[in-house]
């Protein structure tokens, strides 16, 4: 499925780029600025997602051996911002899955 996600991505950009067709009189507009791509910025979220579950997990084990720096209640406010971090991610999959599904389908 990646391989037809790539196929996709790849004929979108050939068409952005036959596309790019600066208008009368604005040659000489700014350009545009650019930031982060989406690729990036899912990848920052992804690994912040991945981090809090894992400290999640060490405090949980922490908890569980006995350290007393580490309350009940500590553990669960972490378990519960890596569910809601999960959570989160699972339902940008689903969007993205369901924007792919709806392009696929669309009539030529």
């Amino acid at each position: 499925m990646s391989d037809a996600i790539a196929s996709v991505l790849s004929q979108i950009r050939a068409l952005q780029a036959q596309t790019r067709i600066t208008p009368p009189g604005l040659e000489s507009a700014a350009p545009v600025a650019t930031g982060p791509s989406f690729g990036d910025t899912l990848k920052r979220a992804l690994s912040g997602v991945n981090e809090s579950q894992m400290e999640s997990r060490r405090l949980a084990e922490a908890f569980e051996l006995g350290d007393p720096r580490v309350d009940l209640a500590r553990v669960m406010i972490a378990s519960q911002q890596a569910q809601v971090g999960f959570k989160a991610v699972v339902e940008v999959r689903n969007r993205m899955v369901q924007a792919y599904q709806d392009v696929m389908n669309m009539p030529i």
